[in-house]
């Protein structure tokens, strides 16, 4: 049988990365194929919070009667399947691995190998299932940048629940699910991939004790952001090691992309325009990176060495007064056996942007916010051959109950849906310590209206890592004689040219 070029592209896919493990090619060309082949490893290596996060306390392994009921009597129709599941490792995939035991698999019968795998590899194997058509694996964990790419290798879940009644969960609820995470994660088109089962998001929290001393409220703008940042570095750094803030600046890692989009969106900037033009040389862009220049001045030396895991363990060490950063990290930073700041970061609602670009002046679906996310699916193969019991795990792995569990025995991991929030055991582990939740209510207000989306181009992945952060790399420390307008000039050509091969 002939290839298509859409097989091609995705063997290609798999042949890029293997080769890269391997050695014989280098990280960038290996981007380069990738994005000509339309996906991206944007996020690649992925932030360590799994690593990071530490264990809560005992929280009662339980779910509904009508839920073991429908396990039973329709989970147990499939009695004695093997369905495969392959992900990366994060605080909910973790979790869910840890509950499926007690609450599926000794009440179905089903066996459900999962395997977690770095996210590189993770793409090569979706990869390669999806150009041989052999179903290898059931349900695939799928990275945003991808969706365009897979969209035709997986089920509908909203079709599914339509033409497969006599399996639908009791409940499930699709609409659950909060619309941005369906809308800016999940969907390519009017298609959807797959339940939304991931989403770090940029968050605002400070040092309670540190501005109780010095008399600071949370910032509600980007210029007392600033503000509070010269104040706590003035009093802190030099007695104390107390920084204004930390960073997540290392150069040529996509942290640093990460670290600078909040502040050019926030500026009214953006990576590019509607016609599809880099607009990183344009006077919001440069003010956005001139700020980051400037809040520079109020962070240790070390910050263009860290990347997020850097930045994480910086503030958990007590060295940053505020920070702007992933949500995910404050369970670890309230656990007071590894943290010297438990209890101490407080979070606030972000800071309002000097000027907001609407999403229709921008390319490739980017949607300007300091919230920056990043998200992922779990996804049904349509080449998988255990396509009912899989659905049947795939229902229950992303429910209501079992989301929620994730979240309170996951470290403070990410809630998918509205229920997860509402729910009352969420509420008890809204308190100091090892995976606290008390920062959810916070992180749904930037998911649900201060969120940001990078540009969804294939490209993307290498512009974002092997153009922007190496060059902004360069600025920070001193390169392009410390002009952001020289920076600018010599990227946005970098950035026109990728984006247009």
């Amino acid at each position: 049988m002939r290839e298509t070029t859409d097989q091609r592209d995705k063997l290609a896919i798999t042949r890029a990365i293997e080769a890269h493990r391997r050695g014989a090619i280098s990280r960038r060309t290996m981007l380069k194929i990738l994005g000509a082949a339309g996906v991206g490893l944007a996020s690649y290596p992925r932030r360590g919070a799994a690593a990071r996060q530490a264990t809560p306390a005992a929280v009662a392994i339980e779910q509904p009667q009508e839920v073991t009921q429908f396990l039973t009597d329709v989970g147990g129709q499939f009695r004695g399947s093997t369905i495969r599941v392959v992900s990366e490792e994060t605080p909910p995939s973790r979790a869910i691995i840890n509950l499926k035991q007690q609450l599926f698999e000794e009440i179905t019968g089903i066996t459900v190998e999962w395997e977690v795998i770095p996210l590189a590899q993770v793409l090569s194997r979706v990869s390669q299932d999806a150009a041989s058509g052999t179903g290898t694996n059931d349900i695939y964990y799928l990275d945003q940048a991808w969706v365009g790419r897979f969209i035709n290798d997986t089920l509908d879940p909203r079709e599914l629940l339509q033409s497969k009644p006599d399996l639908a969960f009791p409940n499930y609820n699709f609409d659950d699910f909060l619309p941005q995470l369906v809308r800016h994660i999940a969907s390519y088109g009017d298609k959807v991939i797959g339940p939304p089962c991931d989403v770090p998001v940029f968050m605002h929290f400070y040092r309670r004790d540190l501005y109780e001393q010095l008399g600071l409220q949370p910032a509600t703008t980007l210029q007392q952001y600033m503000d509070n940042a010269k104040a706590i570095n003035d009093e802190f750094a030099v007695a104390q090691g107390t920084y204004g803030t930390v960073g997540q600046m290392q150069s040529g890692h996509y942290a640093l992309n990460c670290e600078m989009t909040a502040w050019l969106w926030g500026h009214g900037g953006s990576i590019f325009t509607a016609d599809q033009q880099c607009a990183l040389g344009d006077a919001q862009a440069i003010a956005g990176i001139d700020y980051l220049r400037q809040l520079q001045q109020y962070m240790p030396s070390a910050v263009t060495t860290y990347d997020w895991g850097g930045q994480a363990t910086a503030i958990q060490q007590g060295q940053g007064g505020q920070v702007i950063t992933w949500g995910e990290d404050l369970p670890g930073w309230d656990d007071p056996a590894s943290s010297r700041v438990s209890g101490l970061m407080e979070p606030a609602p972000l800071p309002a942007p000097v000027a907001l670009r609407p999403p229709e002046q921008c390319g490739f679906e980017e949607t300007p916010e300091i919230g920056h996310q990043g998200g992922s699916t779990y996804s049904l193969s349509r080449y998988s051959e255990n396509q009912d019991p899989a659905w049947v795990f795939l229902q229950w792995a992303t429910s209501s109950n079992t989301q929620t569990l994730a979240s309170v025995i996951g470290g403070g991991a990410s809630p998918m849906r509205q229920s997860t929030f509402d729910d009352p055991r969420v509420a008890a582990m809204a308190t100091v310590g090892a995976g606290t939740t008390r920062h959810f209510p916070a992180m749904l207000e930037v998911i649900t209206s201060r969120m940001g989306t990078e540009p969804h181009l294939p490209q993307w992945p290498n512009i974002a890592t092997d153009i922007i952060a190496v060059e902004l790399g360069k600025l920070t420390t001193g390169g392009y004689n410390n002009s952001t307008q020289e920076f600018a000039q010599a990227v946005t050509g970098m950035v026109n040219e990728a984006a247009s091969g």
